[in-house]
């Protein structure tokens, strides 16, 4: 869908130099690149990346029907997670085609969670898995192959034990430690700019690899630390990228998941921790879940959601990965209260 650039979302100056170099539409802009533009608009390259990336956000606006949505639903499903408990509170899982971000502390499971869902992803269809691929955009230097070995592993153990048809017993030959490591594609970014610059590229590489399900940003915090001396221009980074993930997700009908790090925030004389990057960007994800510690246990609550309840589960991370509170331990940890109040 054609929209003008003077609707796009960026600066008022850069959106008047793009109009007086002639580009009066997205139309304009497709089949740039930065650097062509930069040269073309006389604009820094940094700004022709945030208008080529405006620009894809804003096309594909066709109107849908509530029933063609429900279909996609249908289609595509939600990804599970392994913990019973918190699949249940999102109806199914992390949902395709929305959003979704993953607030904690550090060490709290954010990425054990993001890994998971790697794996995940790739559970066959017969299973009732997407028997899709992913792609892990690593920030931080946290991707563990190792680790991922370990959950491919426990994935592929639980199938086999579930199956019970041909059909599943024909899957099993194909869903091993291998393909789930061959179907994960990984990207290392060291700074915004190169995380910019990739998910630009981002379209393309999608529509070559129809399979893809899910995006992972582990984490979209840490690229723009640097950025914390100029709060306008991080503020117009992120909105552009907030744009853009939500298109790619609702466009390409793929399941986009970032974390997201933890800030002090000081009001009425207390601080409080809370998710980083602003306001601004706490409306960008559909979905917000916040992982905490509460003594020695791990907690998930929804926090966010325009269609699931507030809701609060208990996790742990096992060797096999992301998986339901262990039951005896909770009555275990509930025994003690009841024998004080004897």
């Amino acid at each position: 869908m054609r929209r003008p650039v003077s609707s796009l979302s960026l600066s008022s100056s850069l959106k008047v130099k793009m109009v007086r170099a002639g580009f009066q539409t997205t139309t304009d802009l497709q089949n740039l690149d930065p650097e062509t533009l930069s040269a073309e608009a006389s604009i820094s390259q940094q700004e022709a990346l945030e208008a080529l990336q405006a620009a894809r956000a804003g096309e594909g606006a066709a109107s849908v029907t509530a029933l063609e949505l429900l279909q996609k639903e249908e289609e595509f499903r939600s990804i599970v997670t392994f913990s019973s408990q918190l699949d249940d509170a999102l109806g199914g899982g992390i949902p395709v085609g929305k959003m979704s971000e993953i607030c904690g502390a550090p060490g709290v499971g954010k990425t054990q969670l993001c890994l998971q869902l790697a794996v995940d992803v790739q559970v066959p269809q017969c299973f009732g898995g997407l028997g899709g691929q992913v792609i892990f955009v690593d920030t931080e230097g946290s991707f563990q192959l190792q680790r991922v070995m370990d959950l491919a592993g426990a994935a592929v153990r639980h199938c086999s034990l579930l199956a019970e048809d041909e059909e599943q017993r024909v899957a099993m030959t194909t869903f091993s430690v291998e393909t789930i490591l061959s179907n994960i594609f990984l990207v290392r970014c060291h700074d915004y700019v190169e995380l910019l610059a990739e998910l630009h590229l981002l379209p393309d590489f999608l529509r070559s690899r129809p399979k893809l399900r899910l995006l992972v940003i582990d984490s979209v915090a840490f690229p723009f630390l640097r950025l914390h001396d100029d709060l306008s221009q991080r503020t117009r980074l992120l909105q552009g990228l907030g744009l853009q993930l939500i298109a790619t997700a609702t466009g390409h009908n793929i399941a986009v998941v970032i974390t997201n790090h933890m800030s002090t925030r000081l009001g009425g004389g207390q601080s409080q921790l809370v998710p980083a990057l602003g306001d601004i960007w706490g409306h960008a994800a559909s979905i917000r879940l916040l992982l905490r510690w509460e003594e020695s246990r791990r907690l998930a609550s929804i926090v966010k959601s325009p269609g699931h309840m507030d809701a609060t589960v208990q996790y742990q991370i096992t060797c096999e990965g992301f998986r339901d509170a262990d039951q005896s331990e909770q009555l275990q940890r509930k025994k003690p209260r009841i024998q004080n109040n004897q």
